[in-house]
């Protein structure tokens, strides 16, 4: 009975796949109309990601319709690779895990590659600051902002044009600056970006001392980014040199192999 019941499935898939294949069934419709039931599968933060390294105009419903496409391709690969080798439930389930997994990749892609652009920003962010702090010796804050980002590392001009944008339109809230270090939610934003708002509703007596305490908290920033960068380095070399240590331990301890079945042959 079971081994029936899997053969019309998997009968059915093959069909369904040679349909697909054929254009007598547009894939793309099948699957817009499907998408829906697996939207509880959709993660929290997947468009925020996808646009934080694609950009703005990418289309997340088109990229998650994929995602269901490919995990679907997955399932009827695995299947049928899988009934043609065996029956059983339990490799309905490996197909539907495999499934799963493909789906998962990209997210998964999309997760590493926020970490790396947060730890990127992370290491930038004091020397960015440091620039500001010498413009801002000359201008009122705002215009140091807006000077600021023809220097600026690219990953932060497209959010300082914004934060310039608000602060011209007349909000002088700490609004603006709260959004920037949202945006950027790296070591201390949060604080140094109230520290410059503080700067830049202050009064110009007190602007001197204003600006020795960003100074300082900036040169604290920058000391910590230096040992981020020693320390990566550091653990960067500790691994190259386990990788030689291990490749030669294992060539030595091959080569002696290699010469005892030598010896115990001639024997």
């Amino acid at each position: 009975m079971d081994i029936t019941i899997w053969m019309f499935a998997a009968i059915a898939v093959i069909v369904f796949f040679v349909l697909i294949v054929n254009k007598k069934i547009d894939h793309k419709k099948f699957i817009q109309e499907i998408t829906p039931y697996f939207g509880f599968l959709k993660e929290k933060d997947y468009e925020f990601l996808l646009k934080l390294k694609y950009g703005d105009e990418i289309d997340s419903t088109k990229m998650y319709n994929k995602r269901i496409k490919n995990a679907g391709l997955i399932f009827i690969i695995a299947f049928v690779v899988i009934f043609l080798a065996n029956f059983g439930y339990i490799y309905l389930l490996i197909s539907v895990i495999a499934a799963f997994i493909g789906f998962k990749m990209e997210y998964i892609s999309l997760s590493n590659f926020r970490k790396a652009h947060m730890h990127k920003i992370d290491l930038l962010l004091p020397y960015y600051l440091k620039s500001l702090e010498i413009l801002a010796q000359h201008y009122t804050i705002p215009v140091a902002l807006r000077k600021s980002i023809v220097a600026a590392p690219d990953v932060f001009k497209k959010g300082l044009e914004h934060l310039c944008d608000r602060i011209e339109e007349g909000d002088s809230s700490v609004d603006p600056y709260m959004e920037f270090a949202r945006e950027y939610p790296v070591r201390d934003s949060m604080r140094m970006m109230r520290l410059l708002y503080r700067l830049g509703i202050g009064s110009q007596e007190n602007k001197q001392e204003q600006l020795l305490m960003f100074s300082r908290t900036i040169s604290s920033l920058q000391n910590k980014a230096r040992e981020q960068k020693y320390k990566e380095r550091l653990e960067a070399m500790e691994k190259r040199t386990l990788v030689m240590l291990v490749c030669t331990g294992g060539g030595v301890m091959g080569v002696m192999m290699i010469a005892m079945m030598g010896m115990m042959t001639a024997y």
